[in-house]
């Protein structure tokens, strides 16, 4: 071996695909340097976890969250991954990361050393970077807090089922996770999730739970009696109505359950909103990260910490993350986040650094800007996927991607193609590929808009159903049966177009004894 290539192999990271804790750390270190100094990111401290293949299903059955409560749903999804697992129908990701901080990745023991660099420079440092610096999730998520909030979740089930029985916890458990879409306020507020500030608040609305009831059911008149003019409004008036967050409702304002079910419809209402940021960011939150491993692995073989042999190993793993199967392919579902969001972290880039006439016209505020690690900051840090589709999808990308717009009308015999690769058609097309990501669309909008305070304490919802689209009948019973067990008495939804208010159709559920109470 020559002096050249002695010192080349001195300066590579690992050899072959074995790892030890030493080499982790080296890996770390190398691709730390890169993230802070070239690519300037801003991340949470690092805390690397290595665990095992069955670990990491575990994992996946469970949401992801290193502490969490049991729920037997979750058991019934392990068995599920794990027999397609085992039978090499579908593999297990390379990684699994918390939005906490400091931020915790999961790496498993069986990624060779080339794989723990990737996954440390995805994981690490690109959703890292997203997590921390992004809008949605410094407006919705606190990283300090949320894993003493899951200790104390964990802890609060577990005593529960020890006092009350497993049955009765999982029954409300049941119902409170049919519900948890709608269990999120959509509208912007700071949440602080920490564990002294959710003691805090549990005294709070104890507090203010007995001045509800208090006003609310405790004086209801009765049968046969005078009625006060104005005493129903005042009522609905103190019940917040209309009410979006059902969960929320329910926690506050359901009259026969008991502290610890508000509890555990509360602990669910905050994961609910814990994710709500990472539904609306899946293809940014996923782009930025595969841009940021492309990046790192890419200098750190032009700098020879790599090989040529890790090189190729890596690409190959890269090319399986971002493929897009045509529509005709076996495999095809739907579009590939991965695929879009790296694609138009890519284009974003070229139209900074090499716009062509077209991009000018498109895009005048960022074509040839020049600094396209700047300009990919500023788009990871203030947009979510419909407003990043909506502002950012270039024609170039449009034709790469062959998109056409089809409508489809139920009312019309055949489909059209309704927008093409003109001028016209680029600034719809991307308009109405933006749409498909719309949280707004996404989520069924259900609101609590009645109670009868009067006498029969019936809840009535009101569903706006986009573009005259009901929901699906038996779901939609199944969920409203559910939701009758939590308040205690009658429940009905009424769903309505949300253009013209035409009634479309309404479903009924009571309460059934023993369920909940």
């Amino acid at each position: 071996m020559s002096i050249t290539d002695k010192a080349a192999d001195e300066r590579l990271l690992f050899a072959g695909s074995d790892w030890d804790f030493w080499t982790i750390r080296r890996i770390h270190d190398a691709v730390a340097e890169i993230a802070d100094k070239d690519l300037k990111l801003s991340t949470f401290p690092n805390q690397i976890e290595i665990i095992t293949a069955e670990q990491m299903l575990d994992a996946y059955a469970s949401t992801g969250m290193p502490l969490f409560y049991k729920h037997w749903s979750f058991g019934k999804h392990f068995a599920q991954h794990e027999m397609v697992y085992r039978k090499g129908l579908m593999g297990l990701a390379y990684e699994i990361v918390i939005n906490s901080n400091p931020c915790i990745s999961y790496i498993m023991e069986e990624n060779s050393a080339t794989m723990q660099t990737l996954v440390i420079a995805h994981a690490a440092f690109g959703h890292n970077h997203f997590f921390k610096n992004n809008h949605l999730f410094r407006q919705w998520t606190d990283p300090d807090g949320i894993l003493d909030y899951l200790s104390f979740a964990k802890t609060y089930i577990a005593n529960c089922e020890e006092r009350h029985g497993h049955q009765a916890v999982e029954r409300v458990l049941d119902a409170a996770h049919a519900l948890m879409d709608q269990g999120v306020h959509r509208s912007p507020r700071k949440k602080t999730l920490n564990l002294q500030d959710e003691e805090r608040r549990e005294r709070d609305r104890q507090a203010h739970q007995e001045r509800i009831y208090d006003d609310i059911w405790r004086t209801l008149p009765r049968k046969g009696g005078p009625k006060k003019a104005g005493l129903g409004e005042r009522r609905q008036a103190l019940l917040g109505l209309p009410e979006e967050n059902v969960l929320y409702f329910l926690e506050k304002t359901a009259p026969r359950l008991k502290p610890w079910q508000r509890e555990i419809l509360r602990i669910v209402r905050h994961i609910a909103q814990y994710f709500y940021p990472q539904r609306q960011t899946k293809v940014m939150n996923e782009g930025c990260a595969c841009w940021v491993h492309y990046e790192i692995m890419t200098r750190l073989h032009d700098r020879g910490r790599i090989s040529d042999g890790s090189f190729l190993e890596f690409l190959t793993s890269h090319t399986n993350v971002v493929r897009q199967p045509m529509y005709t392919d076996p495999g095809y579902n739907g579009i590939n986040p991965y695929a879009l969001g790296f694609d138009m972290m890519r284009d974003i880039a070229r139209i900074a650094t090499e716009p062509t006439a077209e991009d000018r016209a498109f895009f005048p505020d960022i074509a040839g800007r020049g600094d396209a690690g700047e300009l990919l900051k500023d788009v990871w840090a203030n947009y979510r996927d419909e407003s990043f589709i909506a502002q950012f999808l270039s024609p170039a990308l449009i034709r790469k991607w062959r998109l056409f717009h089809v409508a489809d009308d139920p009312d019309e015999p055949m489909m059209k193609v309704a927008s093409i690769h003109d001028d016209r058609g680029y600034r719809k097309l991307r308009r109405m590929l933006a749409r498909q990501y719309d949280i707004g669309r996404l989520m069924p909008d259900i609101q609590v808009v009645e109670v009868d305070l009067e006498d029969s304490r019936r809840m009535t919802l009101q569903h706006n159903a986009l573009d005259g689209v009901p929901l699906e009948a038996e779901d939609a019973v199944r969920v409203l049966q559910h939701l009758a067990d939590l308040w205690g008495y009658e429940v009905v939804m009424k769903e309505v177009d949300a253009m013209s208010g035409a009634p479309l159709k309404e479903h009924r559920a009571k309460a059934r004894p023993g369920i909940v109470f």
